[in-house]
């Protein structure tokens, strides 16, 4: 089953896509009926060894938009118009679903850039391809992560709301196993899933938690935001390496909103994990952490 891997945008797709109907009708009519599976969109496909569900066609994977792309775009470039080139081609090239990564508090009317131009990366990817399947994962911990281990960290010193932005962290894991059965279950297209765990914290919470793990207490100052959010906004034009930026700043100002009319992991049957069970799981033999 031939893969491609590709970086522009936070999304993951299931493309099925018959190139040669002649192959596909020749495949068709020496196989029994039982091979033959009908897609949501009406299209007829070969049942195959190995694959997720064992069906013949392409299936295309994009993932991306995690943080680790270069600063020469912005967040208008990676969350909307690369959200919006693939929603083309996803509908160009008939592409069975489309599962689209979003975020947390995705708004257009948000006080921050990130979550506005998320909201106007979903509704471009809908307006584009309706059945697109929009997914908002809470802010993520697991292994390598930027909640728990940037909080162990020794540089994580500057903060400007004392650590009191509320969220439902969610694990990792957790999320990757709502996108695959996404993947496999058609009901899902259309859809809107509020992906969180199942506790509200704090930063500061959290941080707490974190420094139980490390047996070390991290400091943290607190710098008005007036002044905060202009220096990091211009330390991250000046600097190549990572910082704070403005707009994660503002965020900090921000507590999650779950939408109601939303799904969530009880629509799919999951259990999400609960981040204290796990913390020191995560932190065991990180770079600054528990040896």
């Amino acid at each position: 089953m031939p893969k491609c891997w590709a970086t522009p945008a936070s999304i993951g797709l299931r493309a099925i896509s018959h190139p040669n109907s002649a192959r596909r009708v020749a495949a068709l009519q020496k196989r029994g009926l039982q091979d033959v599976s009908i897609t949501r969109t009406g299209k007829p496909i070969i049942r195959v060894q190995g694959g997720r569900a064992s069906l013949g066609g392409h299936t295309a994977t994009v993932f991306g938009a995690t943080g680790f792309l270069g600063r020469n775009f912005t967040l208008e470039d990676v969350h909307v118009e690369g959200a919006e080139r693939i929603a083309e081609a996803v509908a160009k090239y008939d592409v069975d679903r489309f599962i689209h990564v979003s975020s947390y508090n995705a708004d257009k009317n948000s006080p921050s850039e990130f979550f506005r131009s998320k909201a106007r990366g979903e509704e471009v990817a809908r307006s584009i391809f309706p059945e697109t399947t929009i997914v908002r994962p809470a802010p993520l911990f697991g292994f390598e992560d930027r909640l728990l281990h940037r909080l162990a960290g020794i540089t994580n010193l500057l903060t400007s709301n004392h650590m009191q932005e509320r969220y439902w962290p969610v694990h990792a894991i957790d999320v990757g196993q709502a996108l695959h059965q996404m993947l496999e279950d058609d009901n899902t297209a259309s859809e809107t899933f509020e992906l969180y765990g199942p506790q509200n914290y704090s930063t500061a919470e959290i941080a707490e938690l974190v420094d139980r793990e490390i047996i070390k207490h991290r400091r943290h100052i607190n710098i008005p935001k007036r002044i905060l959010k202009p220096t990091a906004g211009l330390l991250n034009k000046l600097l190549w390496w990572p910082i704070a930026s403005a707009d994660e700043v503002e965020r900090e100002f921000i507590d999650q909103t779950i939408d109601p009319k939303a799904k969530t992991f009880k629509d799919l049957g999951i259990e999400p994990a609960e981040l204290s069970n796990l913390t020191f799981h995560y932190l065991v033999g990180g770079p600054n952490i528990i040896p």
